[in-house]
């Protein structure tokens, strides 16, 4: 049969093509004829339920969970009572065992027009606080590490589901379908791992498409594949056994998602091919720009090679972007060591994290970018230990910028040692309703029909909190 005679659907070139992905250029070519032949594409582009204030997502996620009451959200009454056994009832469910209270090692500083306070521990990115809106009240639900990141990342801390960088692709599809809707540059594999970043029952194309991970060297970190790892002859003689075993599938099945999802997992990465080399391409950058991002210090390079890439990714079109500062010696968990390790972390992102500010800033990028700032919780006002602080799930801080919110402000606020969320609160349903809201997204009408029900990523709870829309 001549394969010109009739439209030529993206599944009919990956079966019936003797070239395999050789023949995937004519079919990107023709993707009309592939759209009118009844192949849907799970990241075309849609439009917002209204207006959005924000078009993508840059999300720098502290790993380990950083301490509030020492970075951002300043307590006097710790210094007057450290030491003294907390007046108040402590959660009921405690992560571990803790003793009294225990001031902060570091001094803070009003900044900006607005005056807010940031520790000393962050003097770059205290230059920016005019731009950054706090909120002091955010809480959720879970001590521990895993369910904590996989409440933060997906809205449920108990259950698979799909990540919040997947609900953003697939309610807007994609701004450019040759590179992933979301990427997330040098994830961790702990604590939930590939859930934090899936697509669950989501279409396979809007997961996250890891650079590396957090044990990788970020100058080492790549997309796995993304170069021929074998001569054209030999890519093609696999292919065509690859399309003739989907053509037996399919002929035996019928529709089939997950072979459908492989498929377009397949025709994105040959396009990957073609584009993310080049992005990723930081040497294009000028010295004072990535001087800007710190890549001329040891310290701070690995963290502004991240934030960079970040800026680079959004700036081509990936709609949620995720960047994560975490290793495998010390992240932000301070149980004990907490002077010493939190100064290293902050040491690493402070100067980057302002340099992508700045330059998403001077680029007229921050306007319609919403840039997140936290960790999966905050940490305890009394102390673990002689120098360390427990995990704190039940008030802590996150802060956002650009993208429709206001900037330099406060919102929010915990109690007088920074235990619980006591003020205007927000719950992670509601932080997560914020951020769709902001990207015009309904979050009761962003839903997925799946084993008999309708889901979404704020289940059943979450409202908007538009106390902070500029």
């Amino acid at each position: 049969m001549n394969p010109f005679a009739q439209p030529l659907s993206r599944r009919r070139a990956m079966q019936e093509s003797a070239l395999g992905f050789g023949f995937l250029a004519l079919a990107d070519l023709l993707a009309g004829e592939a759209h009118a032949a009844g192949k849907v594409d799970p990241l075309a582009p849609k439009p917002p339920h209204f207006p959005a204030r924000a078009k993508r997502v840059i999300f720098l996620f502290m790993k380990g969970g950083p301490s509030h009451v020492d970075l951002f959200d300043p307590k006097p009454e710790l210094d007057k009572y450290d030491g003294k056994p907390f007046p108040g009832e402590k959660p009921r469910v405690q992560f571990a065992a803790t003793g009294a209270l225990l001031k902060s090692p570091w001094k803070f500083k009003q900044y900006g027009q607005c005056g807010q306070p940031v520790s000393e521990l962050f003097p770059h990115m205290a230059q920016h606080v005019d731009d950054l809106c706090m909120i002091h009240s955010l809480h959720g639900t879970n001590p521990a590490h895993g369910g904590a990141l996989l409440k933060f990342h997906t809205g449920s801390d108990n259950f698979v589901r799909p990540s919040m960088g997947a609900w953003v692709a697939y309610g807007l599809g994609t701004e450019n379908r040759d590179l992933p809707a979301f990427i997330t540059i040098c994830p961790t594999l702990a604590h939930g791992g590939v859930n934090n970043w899936g697509s669950a029952f989501l279409p396979a194309a809007t997961q996250g498409v890891p650079i590396g991970n957090a044990a990788i060297p970020v100058d080492k970190a790549k997309v796995r594949y993304i170069s021929p790892l074998y001569p054209t002859n030999v890519q093609q003689r696999q292919l065509e056994l690859l399309a003739a075993a989907n053509r037996d599938h399919l002929q035996a099945t019928g529709h089939d998602a997950m072979l459908e999802g492989r498929i377009d997992s397949f025709e994105l990465a040959f396009r990957m091919q073609r584009t993310l080399p080049a992005v990723e391409d930081i040497s294009r950058e000028t010295p004072e720009t990535q001087a800007l991002y710190g890549l001329d210090n040891p310290t701070t390079a690995p963290f502004g090679r991240q934030c960079l890439l970040a800026r680079r990714f959004a700036e081509a079109g990936v709609r949620f972007v995720q960047v994560t500062h975490s290793d495998t010696a010390v992240q932000w968990d301070q149980h004990g060591n907490l002077k010493r390790d939190h100064e290293k972390n902050a040491r690493e992102v402070d100067k980057p994290i302002a340099g992508l500010l700045a330059d998403l800033k001077r680029r007229g990028l921050l306007q319609d970018t919403l840039v997140i700032w936290g960790g999966e919780f905050g940490r305890t006002p009394v102390a673990q230990g002689k120098d360390g602080r427990d995990h704190n799930p039940e008030g802590f801080t996150v802060w956002l910028a650009g993208g429709g919110v206001k900037p330099g402000f406060r919102y929010g606020a915990t109690d007088d040692f920074g235990y619980f969320a006591v003020q205007d609160k927000v719950h992670i349903h509601d932080f997560h309703a914020t951020m769709l809201h902001l990207l015009g997204l309904d979050h009761e009408r962003l839903t997925f029909r799946h084993a008999g029900r309708d889901f979404r990523l704020t289940d059943v709870a979450g409202n908007v909190v538009k106390g902070i829309m500029a």
